[in-house]
Parts: C-alpha cells; structure tokens; sequence
C-alpha cells in the first residue's frame, strides 16, 4: 500500500483520536480535573496539527476525490462536507485562541470561547470521520 493510499485512513484514525481526546479533555475539567484536561486537550491539538499535516499532504499527493454516488446519498455526503468544511476553518482561530487563553491563564475568558471552540472542534472531528467512511466505505471502488 503506497503512503498516499494509507493517509486517508490515518487521517480519519486522527480525527477520531481528536475527537476522544476532546471529550475527554471536556469530562476531566467537569470534574475538576484541571491537569488532566490540559493533557487532554494538548493532545487533541497536536492530534488535529498532525491530521491538517497529514490532510494537506494527502491532497498535494492525490488531489480532490469525488463522491461517487448519486442522489439522497450525494445530497447527504454533500451537506456533511461543506458544514465540516466551513467549520474546519471556522475551528482554528477558536482553538488556538481557546489554547493561548489557557496557557496565558486567564480561565473566564477561555471558557466563554470554550463555549463555541469545543461543539464546532467536536462536530468537525467527527464529520471527518463520517466524511472518510461515506467517501471510501459508502461506495467501495468509488473513490480512493
């Protein structure tokens, strides 16, 4: 299996990762658990840096993929990726700000963009995940 064939694998793997690390960076400060969710949510940043490393080198390598099915099904794969794109680049700025916030401790600011950062970072993560399975599992032979 060549590089360009496994990273859309990888790249769901990283998004799933990031999507658990960011639910439990959330159950750990529910608790109180202040230093486990830092760890918690450095992870899912680095995990989601290594997914965008991996994503931009995906597509240098092989391009724009195409659903390859048609009708409700393409409607459908059509709506999850463009909210998961406009979203995916909506997350950034948010995360980092959320992140720069927290190490700068300043807590009552971090939380109430915390409040925007952690459902979008969350709903991207895991529409990448959904986008991945109906691109190359949907419709096996399709794409890929």
């Amino acid at each position: 299996m060549s590089v360009a064939a496994f990273l859309p694998t990888l790249n769901a793997a990283l998004n799933a990762t990031s999507a658990l690390f960011i639910v439990a960076g959330v159950l750990s400060i529910r608790d109180g658990r202040r230093e486990r969710h830092r760890r918690f949510m450095l992870a899912a940043v680095a995990t989601s840096a290594l997914f965008l490393v991996s994503y931009l080198t995906r597509s240098f390598l092989t391009g724009v993929h195409r659903f390859p099915g048609a009708g409700v099904v393409k409607a459908i794969y059509l709506v999850v990726l463009s909210s998961h794109m406009l979203l995916a680049v909506v997350v950034v700025p948010l995360v980092l700000v959320a992140l720069g916030l927290a190490l700068k401790e300043r807590f009552a600011t971090h939380r109430k963009v915390v409040r925007f950062a952690y459902p979008v970072w969350l709903y991207v993560s895991v529409t990448g995940v959904v986008v991945y399975f109906m691109l190359y599992h949907l419709n096996p032979g399709g794409a890929g």
